[in-house]
């Protein structure tokens, strides 16, 4: 079974037991936590996979580090490892968020921009591309991308907006050279 599809039923699994303790948003927040804990912290997925490292060890290092932790989550994080599938926790994260966003009706959007963008224009922006991709609205996080030179990417999902000045340049490139 493929590692993308592993992390799913694991994420479904603690879906369903949001959903049914009405814990949805607070344990989403608890596993966003979880994911910068390890994007910012690469040394901790090698940890967790070191073969020299007892099961014991591995989850005294998780209950540490993520003590405040609800008991789903937890529970979650210990299956994983004693399962020897530690390497799965920020997929199974990124598989959770996805399930609370579609029940939801929500999208994850990166959009970059020359300059930080005001919470109007990204409301502006929610509003207008949330119909295109059939969500009701889209969170956003906003990346300074100063090489745009100006106007804006939109990535949601794998669709791309391209709307930037950079990008405009390059399609007449591209057409001046067809032609």
């Amino acid at each position: 079974m493929s590692n993308i599809a592993v992390a799913k039923r694991y994420a479904i699994a603690l879906f369903e037991i949001a959903k049914e303790h009405n814990q949805l948003e607070s344990i989403e927040v608890e596993l966003r936590i979880v994911r910068t804990v390890f994007e910012e912290n690469k040394d901790l997925d090698t940890l967790l996979e070191t073969p020299r490292i007892s099961v014991e060890k591995k989850k005294e290092i998780l209950k540490e580090a993520f003590s405040s932790a609800s008991s789903y989550v937890m529970n979650t994080l210990m299956l994983l490892v004693d399962r020897h599938r530690a390497d799965q926790i920020t997929a199974l994260v990124d598989a959770f968020i996805e399930l609370a966003n579609d029940e939801r009706g929500i999208a994850e959007a990166k959009v970059y921009s020359v300059r930080p963008l005001d919470e109007a224009e990204k409301a502006a922006l929610s509003v207008s591309f949330a119909k295109k991709v059939g969500k009701s609205s889209l969170r956003i996080e906003n990346i300074t991308d100063p090489g745009l030179l100006g106007g804006m990417k939109l990535r949601i999902g794998n669709r791309i907006f391209d709307g930037s000045l950079k990008g405009k340049l390059e399609r007449l490139e591209r057409e001046l050279i067809r032609n």
